[in-house]
């Protein structure tokens, strides 16, 4: 069985953007709210930092991204593995 690394990247790239948008407006309603995690993210996303709504906006979309590009990245991995170990 192959897994389509479209649809992979595209759910996985979901998730961790809604996890991101959740943290986030958590944050604007209680702030100190997941800061340790949003620093981490600031971390590694340039130009992100925890704050107002805009970065809310932005830290999502850097996680959808960041998301997609890494279930691809698992699809076709496990599509590789999958296939050698078929042949075996």
């Amino acid at each position: 069985m192959r897994l389509c690394t479209k649809s992979m990247g595209l759910a996985i790239g979901l998730i961790w953007g809604g996890a991101m948008l959740v943290i986030g407006i958590a944050n604007l309603m209680w702030p100190g709210y997941g800061i340790v995690f949003l620093d981490l993210m600031g971390s590694l996303y340039p130009g992100y930092s925890p704050g107002g709504f805009g970065s809310v906006i932005v830290g999502t979309l850097y996680a959808v991204v960041d998301g997609f590009i890494c279930g691809m990245i698992l699809a076709w991995l496990y599509n590789v593995f999958a296939a050698k170990s078929a042949r075996a």
